[in-house]
C-alpha cells in the first residue's frame, strides 16, 4: 500500500482530499477551546491511567483498502488499550488512529475537508470526532452512529469515553476579571 510523507513544517501539514494541506495557526477562540478541549480529556485520562491525550500530534491513518496519510488533530487521545503503554513510549507517530479526535474550526476551513477528515478517522477506528465551532458556540459529536450537535447548555459526553463529561461551555466562555473592592 501507498503512504504520503509530507514535509516537517509548523504548522504541520495533513494529507487531506488528495492534497497536503497546512495546518493554520491558531486565532485566540480555536486556541482557548483546544486548550480547555485537552485539559478535561487529560484530567479524566490521568485519572483512570487509560491512554494519553495530546494536542497537534501525528497520526499515519490507513483507512481499509486507502492510502497511508498524515493526520494531525487538534486533540487527541489515545487508549493503552489500543496501544499499551510501552509502545507508547517508543512511538510519537502512532500508525493508527487516535480513540477520539478534537477538531476546532478555523476561519478558512473548507466543508469538504472538515468532511474526509471525519470520514477518514471513524473509517480507520476513531470511534468520535469532535467538532468545535467557536464561533457558532458549538459541539458537534460524529461518530458511526451518526451526528448530535451539542450547545453551550450542553454536556460533551459520549459512551466510547466512559466518565468524560465537560459542559460545552467551558469551550468557549472568556474568565472575567477580577472586580476591585
Amino acid at each position: 500500500m501507498v503512504e504520503i510523507k509530507l514535509p516537517e513544517a509548523k504548522p504541520a501539514f495533513e494529507w487531506v482530499n488528495g492534497r497536503a494541506l497546512q495546518k493554520v495557526s491558531p486565532r485566540h477562540r480555536h486556541g482557548l477551546a483546544q486548550m480547555r478541549f485537552a485539559a478535561a480529556l487529560d484530567a479524566w485520562t490521568n485519572t483512570r491511567r487509560s491512554g494519553t491525550v495530546a494536542t497537534e500530534w501525528r497520526f499515519h491513518i490507513q483507512p481499509a483498502g486507502e492510502i497511508r496519510r498524515p493526520l494531525v488533530p487538534d486533540v487527541a487521545f489515545l487508549s493503552y488499550a489500543r496501544l499499551p503503554y510501552k509502545a507508547m513510549l517508543r512511538i510519537d507517530e502512532p500508525r493508527m488512529a487516535p480513540d477520539a479526535v478534537v477538531e476546532v474550526r478555523s476561519i478558512g476551513d473548507r466543508k469538504a475537508d472538515i468532511e474526509e477528515k471525519v470520514r477518514v478517522y471513524l473509517s480507520a477506528g476513531t470511534h468520535v470526532v469532535f467538532l468545535v465551532d467557536p464561533l457558532r458556540r458549538t459541539v458537534t459529536v460524529r461518530d458511526a452512529k451518526g451526528i448530535t450537535v451539542l450547545h453551550e447548555r450542553d454536556a460533551v459526553v459520549h459512551h466510547s469515553l466512559r466518565g468524560f463529561r465537560m459542559p460545552a461551555s467551558d469551550l468557549f466562555a472568556l474568565v472575567k476579571p477580577k472586580r476591585k473592592k
